[in-house]
């Protein structure tokens, strides 16, 4: 005679949860960029001069004055067109 086992429902446990961690390493290009600028000043000068001369004229005046007595006189013959 043979036995036939007797197979009862299965008891199922709650699932063991295991975790592995995969690394991928993404390379992010930060970029800083710098400029230099070089300003070359050049100032102008203008330097205004004022130069002055000055003069002196001298005026000299004669005058010939006959005051009577003898030679040529007013009215008279003398070197003078205008009788002086």
């Amino acid at each position: 005679m043979h036995c036939v086992p007797h197979v009862v429902a299965p008891i199922v446990h709650p699932p063991r949860c295991c975790v592995q961690h995969h690394f991928q390493a993404t390379v992010v290009p930060h970029i800083h960029p710098s400029h230099t600028t070089h300003v070359n000043h050049h100032l102008f000068q203008h330097q205004h001069y004022f130069p002055h001369t000055e003069s002196v004229v001298n005026q000299v005046a004669n005058q010939q004055l006959f005051c009577g007595g003898p030679g040529p006189g007013p009215g008279g013959p003398g070197p003078f067109p205008w009788g002086y």
